[in-house]
């Protein structure tokens, strides 16, 4: 890319970017969490068809996604949660086509007296925009969105077919993602700008949930003894699971791009619910469980040694022997995913266009992380041969309270991403 339509894109960004944060403030403002999606989703599309590209907005149908490799058992029926993408369709076709891809689903804001402000009530202080969302992800679709801005603003337009996607339920399963392949929506790169400090994420870890389902004998507290508390027998399980999170994080167990890593893999009992009556010793218990596995590391045999250790450590408890738990899997089966083993001409080529991109922006080499979490990008590299680059903003307490992103490290990430647009698609005048 020549020098002066570079200094060109840098500048239409810096034009727009009081726009960009209205635009990312209005967007954080709807409290998209899982199953609430749609008043977000509805100011997405309509922003698309302001911008004159073609949009697709459907209801996910498990019927249609359930078998594809990558599917995840669903947690709330998708009655109201929509997709939506919009399609730029060039006139020249002269470059790469691309997938811009983001999440509008957020998690839970969790207690309210917790957050300094209300966390769907959008405010900037200090360099900061703060609300729930607001790094994870929306600033990242506002960048995907406004780097395309910045190419119109110059009467300029990718030279190959770009889909913006705007997708749901990737903070428990990723089957949004997934109902975009399904639907056709393929490219030759893939581009994420989740929150992880402006780095190229080379690897990122795979996520099991499930949990285990507890039986007890019920009986009132005066008669305890006689009784088995179903809440109780939960401890010694928890404590067997985390002997097996420790094994797996042996040095010896670890991905090449964890190796210096020492608890990439994190177990976490999420939740515990049971019993009835303050009164009565519980008769049931469930434990919501999240672990983490490697790229590589098979999901059937890591669920496989999940029961064993569950089933062992029930054996050698006195009540449990007779009454052994029930592993049930909801939500989360994702594998792990690491762009780094990714040796194709294509992803090389995508990789050297965001690191010159970067280069540009911030006069410094993009630096490369591994990541103890998980992003949609396992779907196009590990199912569609699609190079995927999570690359994104500077965010702080994202799944936290007060979640903020920064707005400077917005600005340089919408500004990477118009030129590496830019370069890797080719423009066209429009």
């Amino acid at each position: 890319m020549d020098q002066e339509l570079q200094t060109r894109i840098l500048s239409a960004v810096d034009t727009l970017f009081d726009r960009e944060i209205e635009f990312l403030s209005e967007l954080t403002a709807h409290p998209s969490t899982r199953g609430a999606e749609q008043s977000a989703q509805t100011f997405m599309a309509a922003e698309l068809k302001d911008r004159g590209l073609a949009v697709d907005q459907w209801q996910i149908n498990v019927d249609e996604i359930s078998h594809l490799p990558g599917f995840s058992p669903v947690l709330t029926p998708y009655e109201d949660a929509q997709n939506v993408v919009g399609t730029h369709k060039s006139q020249t076709q002269k470059g790469r086509s691309l997938i811009l891809n983001g999440h509008i689903d957020v998690v839970p804001a969790g207690p309210l007296d917790m957050w300094d402000r209300a966390p769907f009530e959008p405010h900037l202080a200090d360099g900061w925009l703060y609300g729930r969302g607001a790094g994870d992800m929306k600033a990242g679709l506002a960048s995907n969105l406004f780097a395309l801005d910045a190419l119109r603003h110059l009467n300029l337009a990718p030279a190959a077919d770009v889909f913006f996607q705007s997708v749901v339920e990737e903070e428990c399963t990723g089957n949004g993602a997934l109902a975009c392949l399904a639907r056709g929506y393929q490219a030759d790169a893939a581009l994420i700008p989740e929150p992880f400090e402006e780095k190229l994420v080379t690897a990122q870890i795979g996520v099991i949930w499930f949990q285990v389902h507890l039986k007890g004998l019920p009986t009132h507290v005066a008669y305890a003894g006689s009784g088995a508390n179903a809440i109780e027998a939960a401890i010694p399980l928890i404590a067997a699971l985390h002997e097996m999170e420790h094994r797996w994080n042996a040095a010896d167990q670890r991905h090449k791009d964890f190796a210096h890593h020492d608890h990439a893999l994190n177990l976490n009992i999420g939740k515990i619910q049971g019993g009835d009556w303050t009164s009565s010793v519980p008769a049931w218990s469930v434990i919501d469980v999240r672990m983490a596995i490697f790229p590589g590391q098979d999901i059937e045999a890591a669920k496989a040694e999940i029961e064993e250790v569950i089933l062992d450590a029930a054996r050698q408890n006195a009540f449990l022997k007779n009454a052994l738990p029930e592993v049930v899997y909801h939500g989360f089966m994702a594998e792990g995913y690491a762009l780094s083993e990714d040796t194709s001409s294509t992803a090389k080529a995508a990789i050297s266009a965001l690191d010159q991109a970067h280069l540009a922006t911030t006069g410094e080499a993009l630096d490369r992380m591994a990541i103890t979490a998980t992003t949609d990008a396992r779907f196009f590299g590990l199912y569609a041969e699609t190079p995927a680059l999570v690359y994104g903003p500077r965010a702080e307490a994202i799944h936290g309270f007060n979640e903020r992103v920064e707005l400077e490290s917005i600005r340089r990430i919408t500004q990477s991403t118009a030129l590496f647009i830019a370069d890797w698609c080719g423009v066209e005048t429009l």
